[in-house]
């Protein structure tokens, strides 16, 4: 019988954060709205790269940079200051999904709570601030603290060391499979959130839990 990890480890971009502002942030500047998905996909491609070769690069920074080069790639050569800082200031300022922080207060109240982001600590403390629910997260952690981008093994054990607990005592809450993956080979539990209902990829190690939201994972270890 699976037993109530003693941390819950929450990623961040998409997985709390709603990304659908990120839509009309490209069309606003020109560019066609699938565009914002094939530019986070990049940015991951390219930090996953750097880690791979033994650097921890800043988010925002790749963020950035690739949002201008896609800019110019789409547009043609100009300059697209404008328009990068006003994608990169909807992204800043995402909205939670509508069922993280019902689901949150519930989970609050069955174990501790921590993040653990690729992304800038500044994001995830603004949005759970924003979103009521800092209060909720006894640590905010980022891989800018650790040696190395999820879903690299060393960046898990990072948030062992931190929370004190052995990683088969922690559970990370992703909707990315590539995240569930790297945190169930390097030893912990995994919640897959599946919003889309779309299917597992068969090539990575399957998550522990299936949610649909995070609502319905606060139910399912409720009852554990």
């Amino acid at each position: 019988m699976r037993t109530t990890p003693a941390v819950l480890v929450f990623d961040v971009n998409e997985t709390l954060s709603d990304m659908t502002p990120m839509k009309n942030a490209f069309t606003e500047s020109g560019l066609h709205e699938t565009l914002s998905r094939v530019w986070f996909a990049e940015l991951l491609r390219d930090g996953f790269a750097l880690t791979t070769t033994g650097e921890n690069p800043a988010f925002l920074d790749i963020a950035s940079d690739s949002l201008h080069r896609l800019l110019t790639q789409t547009l043609g050569p100009g300059n697209y200051q404008n328009q990068t800082n006003h994608i990169m200031g909807v992204f800043k300022n995402l909205p939670l999904h509508p069922d993280v922080a019902p689901g949150i207060r519930k989970l609050n109240t069955i174990t501790q709570l921590v993040t653990l982001s690729n992304g800038s600590p500044s994001v995830a403390e603004s949005l759970t601030s924003r979103g009521g629910i800092r209060d909720k997260f006894s640590r905010l952690l980022s891989v800018q603290d650790a040696p190395c981008w999820k879903p690299a093994a060393e960046a898990y054990r990072y948030v062992s060391r931190q929370t004190g607990h052995a990683p088969g005592d922690l559970m990370l809450v992703a909707v990315h499979p590539w995240d569930i993956h790297g945190a169930k080979t390097a030893g912990l539990q995994t919640a897959w959130i599946n919003r889309s209902a779309t299917a597992y990829p068969s090539y990575y190690a399957q998550p522990d839990v299936e949610a649909q939201d995070i609502i319905e994972l606060a139910r399912t270890l409720q009852t554990t």
